[in-house]
């Protein structure tokens, strides 16, 4: 049987999560209004089931690893609050892990996008 409250608790901190990152980490929000603006061009662009749902995994994917992220940092903080070499590394490592899946949601959106954009105003 499902406990629909222990379900509705589990959301509610998963939503807290989420409130908590947007209202403290900058790139967070602009990862979330750069997905935005994508998920609003994909009706726009009337793109296909497949090109629409190639975009939303890239979106999560570069979400989920921000939040991620974000927890690396966090908790690094809490465990070792001076500078240390080794923590600063580990912190870079995750940031570059962000930086990538950017990149790549980035090369994904030109391919699937540029050629609707090219074809509504060219």
């Amino acid at each position: 049987m499902i406990d629909f409250r222990k379900f509705f608790r589990s959301l509610k901190i998963a939503i807290s999560g989420f409130k908590i990152t947007f209202q403290k980490e900058q790139s967070f929000r602009i990862q979330v209004f750069m997905g935005l603006l994508v998920v609003l061009l994909m009706f726009i662009l009337k793109l296909n089931p497949l090109e629409k749902s190639v975009l939303i995994i890239v979106i999560v994917m570069v979400l989920s690893l921000e939040l991620i992220n974000s927890q690396i940092e966090r908790f690094l903080d809490v465990v070792q609050p001076n500078y240390q070499p080794e923590v600063k590394a580990i912190k870079d490592i995750s940031a570059a892990a962000v930086l990538a899946a950017a990149f790549g949601a980035a090369a994904v959106g030109i391919i699937i996008l540029l050629p609707h954009l090219f074809g509504l105003f060219g």
